[in-house]
């Protein structure tokens, strides 16, 4: 007997974890909860958009026919800070983190020694190797490698393909766009956005959009930059591996 499964935000990252979660099993999907009024009463992909967020408790007290588990909740907004704002909501509603859902694909490997946190999102061709940590609501999209130590604080997001490698730490709310790189030690700050296709050599400081190969703060002259990143840390400075605190065009944001 699968696990039923409330999708709050009817995002497109929401119908990758419905394909998901019909494909293997896992969870069967009972509906939608979303703000938008012209949703309400429609469905997605065969599924009821059930109503707004605020009526969540009425839901969550309903079991659906045929199971005596009360559904789990799941929140697929994409970006980090609209999960983050949509779990401070449903804190206030007296949702417990004990009613998350934690979605991983089948097809993923997690070693002994890897954890990953109430709510988050994996999906197919994910590489975890050894000693990963994923905090609460992140959400790894396709063919993402997290190898040795990394650390990937609440709310962050991983864009198909972004490569970690050992002991980077990405800050919570961080935004990686597709196949990002990051350089072994260094730091992705609170906030911040990578854009498509960077490679990272240095820390990131919080709330910057940094783009480029090598990475560098948009809307600052190149040599500028350069100087910047050239009498920063290097990658082998200690790093706080225990904090948990452009247009899109430009960086790829999804």
């Amino acid at each position: 007997m699968t696990t039923p499964l409330l999708l709050v935000a009817a995002s497109g990252l929401a119908r990758e974890v419905l394909a998901l979660v019909r494909t293997h099993g896992t969870h069967e999907v009972v509906g939608f909860l979303d703000d938008d009024e012209a949703l309400h009463g429609t469905t997605i992909d065969g599924v009821p958009v059930l109503g707004p967020l605020a009526s969540i408790t009425d839901h969550l007290a309903t079991r659906p026919s045929g199971t005596d588990d009360e559904p789990e909740v799941l929140v697929c907004a994409g970006r980090g800070s609209a999960r983050a704002a949509i779990v401070a909501r449903l804190d206030e509603l007296g949702v417990s983190s004990q009613r998350y859902a934690r979605i991983v694909h089948p097809g993923v490997e997690v070693p002994d020694g890897c954890d990953i946190g109430y709510g988050s999102i994996v999906l197919a061709g994910t590489v975890l190797t050894t000693a990963v940590v994923l905090g609460a609501h992140v959400v790894v999209m396709p063919h993402t490698t997290l190898t040795h130590d990394c650390v990937v604080q609440d709310f962050a997001t991983l864009c198909a393909g972004v490569a970690l490698g050992g002991a980077v730490v990405v800050g919570r709310g961080a935004y990686l766009g597709m196949r990002a790189s990051v350089r072994e030690h260094v730091r992705v700050g609170a906030d911040a956005v990578l854009g498509m296709g960077a490679v990272l050599l240095h820390d990131q400081p919080d709330g910057q959009t940094w783009a480029g190969v090598p990475a560098g703060p948009l809307g600052v002259p190149a040599g500028s930059a350069r100087h910047r990143l050239d009498t920063a840390d290097g990658p082998d400075a200690p790093v706080d591996r225990t904090s948990h605190q452009t247009s899109d065009e430009e960086v790829g944001t999804r």
